[in-house]
C-alpha cells in the first residue's frame, strides 16, 4: 500500500513539474518540485538515513570529547555522556539532532535551483550536506562544553537557545553563498550583468 501511494504521488509530481514547466511557471516549478522531493525523501530515507547520520554528528562531536575528556561519547548509539561538574548528563543525538531534516531541506531545494548547472548541483549538494554536518557536530560541542563548565542548570539554555542561534547562523552564511549571491551573480539585467558573466547576445 505505501509502495503504491509513493509510485502515486511520484507521477502526480511529475506529472505537475512538466505542466509548470511547459508554461514557464518557474517559481511554482521550483516550489513544488522542492516541496516533492522533500515530502519523498522524508517518506524513503528518513527511516534509512536517520542513524547514520546521528552516529556520524556524535563521532564528530566524539572527537573533541577524546581532546577534552570534557564529554564520552558512544557514536553507535548516538549518545553523548557529558560531565557536567559533579553530574554527568546523557544526550540523546536523535532525529532531530541528526541534522537529517536541515540536509532534506537543502538537498531538495538546490535539486530545483536553477541558477546551478547538473554537476555544479552535485558538487554544491555535497558541500552543503557536509557543511550541515559539521555545524552540528560544532553545535553539539557547544552545548557539552557549557553544561561542562557551568552545569546542569545551563543545559537548557545552551540546547534550547545558544546552540540552535549558533546553528540557524552557520545556516544563513550557508544559504547566502549558495542561493543569493550565486543568484545575483549570474542575474542579468537587460544590458547589465553581474559578476563576470557576459550577457547573451
Amino acid at each position: 500500500m505505501k509502495i503504491m501511494f509513493i509510485l502515486l504521488f511520484i507521477a502526480v509530481w511529475q506529472y505537475s513539474l512538466h505542466v509548470f514547466k511547459r508554461s514557464e511557471l518557474y517559481f511554482w516549478r521550483f516550489l513544488f518540485g522542492a516541496m516533492g522531493m522533500f515530502g519523498l525523501i522524508v517518506v524513503v530515507l528518513f527511516p534509512v538515513l536517520t542513524e547514520p547520520l546521528s552516529r556520524s554528528v556524535a563521532a564528530l562531536a566524539g572527537i573533541f570529547g577524546r581532546m577534552t575528556d570534557w564529554c564520552t561519547t558512544y557514536f553507535r548509539y548516538g549518545i553523548i555522556f557529558i560531565e557536567a561538574k559533579r553530574d554527568t548528563l546523557s544526550l540523546m543525538i536523535d532525529m532531530e539532532c541528526s541534522g537529517i531534516i536541515e540536509i532534506s531541506v537543502f538537498v531538495s531545494l538546490i535539486t530545483f535551483f536553477d541558477v546551478y548547472r547538473t554537476y555544479e548541483k552535485v558538487i554544491v549538494a555535497i558541500i552543503g550536506f557536509l557543511t550541515i554536518e559539521l555545524a552540528n557536530a560544532f553545535r553539539i560541542i557547544l552545548i557539552a562544553s557549557i553544561t561542562h563548565f557551568f552545569g546542569m542548570s545551563s543545559y537548557y539554555v545552551a540546547h534550547t537557545f545558544i546552540g540552535r542561534i549558533f546553528f540557524y547562523f552557520c545556516s544563513i552564511v550557508l544559504y547566502f553563498y549558495i542561493f543569493t549571491k550565486p543568484q545575483i551573480i549570474r542575474m542579468k539585467v537587460g544590458n547589465i550583468v553581474y559578476g563576470n558573466h557576459k550577457p547573451n547576445a
